[in-house]
């Protein structure tokens, strides 16, 4: 297959990982990330200005969740990825489970919120639109459980075992379409789990966890069939270029590894997320009945041991 319509040729040298982290921009990934690098720095700018804090681990978390999308689609990795489907299955892991856990720890949408002006009575500014999206229909829908847990399956079993994914990898633009699908996807799954951002669908931590281990082991399913797959699967990886020196099904088992190895990663680091987020949300609400209890005199715990006395008196 001739890759040469997306800037590559087909004589690309033996992968090794210092040349696939050579740079090799995407422009429009390269335009996205630091459009999203600059904006997100705007808002903590202006937060910062009003004299307002912003957490510095959200920064951070954003950051490198900008910079992991950055190194899979700006580097050769994006190269290697259109000719060898273990590089491509890297990509597709890190843009549709790693990168979105790290953005949405962001919270860019807490922050657009409060950093964003508020409009003038009557009118609709980027502040008002954002917030009529939120609590949309729309957004209702795309992110309960049905549908997220839907979307995530599908972009594995719809894509790599129907001729989409050959008709994709086809164009520049379909191949572009297929990454932002899988960010999109990421996100949408992920957002109502981490529960940092305000949205529609906010489950209690113990529901999280159960759409959270609804969603992994499908990839695990997903990576074991293409392991034991005994021929290619997709034709765009089929006819590997004789430079790289590889074997397509072995390329592909690879893959399948990758894909079954890498479900456990975000389900650790979710699962961290979470527990901290429970830990602080009790220690919170602790704080709340001490203080409600300072300025009512423990009238919940007088009311209870009066009840006590009354059932010891009968």
């Amino acid at each position: 297959m001739d890759h040469s319509g997306h800037g590559m040729t087909t004589d690309l040298p033996p992968f090794t990982l210092g040349r696939g982290l050579e740079f090799s921009p995407d422009l429009f990934f390269l335009i996205g990330c630091l459009a999203a690098l600059g904006l997100y720095g705007w808002g903590v700018a202006r937060l910062r200005r009003r004299g307002d804090a912003w957490p510095v681990s959200r920064t951070v978390f954003f950051t490198v969740g900008v910079l992991s999308v950055a190194l899979m689609m700006c580097t050769k990795l994006n190269d290697y990825g259109m000719v060898m489907f273990s590089v491509h299955m890297v990509q597709h892991m890190v843009i549709s489970m790693l990168s979105p856990i790290l953005l949405l720890l962001g919270a860019p949408v807490t922050l657009a919120l409060r950093a964003l002006p508020v409009a003038g009575r009557g009118s609709l500014g980027p502040r008002e639109l954002l917030l009529k999206l939120l609590h949309s229909r729309y957004m209702k829908v795309i992110t309960h459980p049905a549908f997220t847990i839907s979307m995530f399956v599908a972009s594995l079993y719809g894509l790599y075992f129907s001729p989409l994914f050959d008709f994709l990898m086809g164009s520049k633009a379909g191949h572009i379409g297929m990454m932002v699908h899988f960010l999109m996807v990421g996100l949408v799954f992920f957002w109502p789990i981490m529960g940092v951002d305000p949205g529609p669908h906010r489950p209690g931590y113990v529901m999280r966890m159960l759409e959270l281990f609804a969603g992994m082991p499908f990839h695990a399913f997903f990576g074991i069939a293409m392991m034991m797959a005994t021929g290619p699967l997709v034709d765009a990886y089929k006819n590997p270029p004789a430079s790289l020196g590889i074997d397509a099904l072995a390329d592909q088992n690879a893959a399948g590894g990758i894909a079954w190895a890498f479900s456990e990663i975000p389900s650790v680091i979710v699962l961290i997320a979470l527990v901290y987020q429970w830990y602080h949300s009790e220690q919170r609400q602790a704080v709340r009945k001490d203080r409600a209890a300072d300025r009512d005199g423990d009238k919940e715990l007088e009311a209870y041991n009066a009840y006590l006395a009354s059932l010891r008196s009968r």
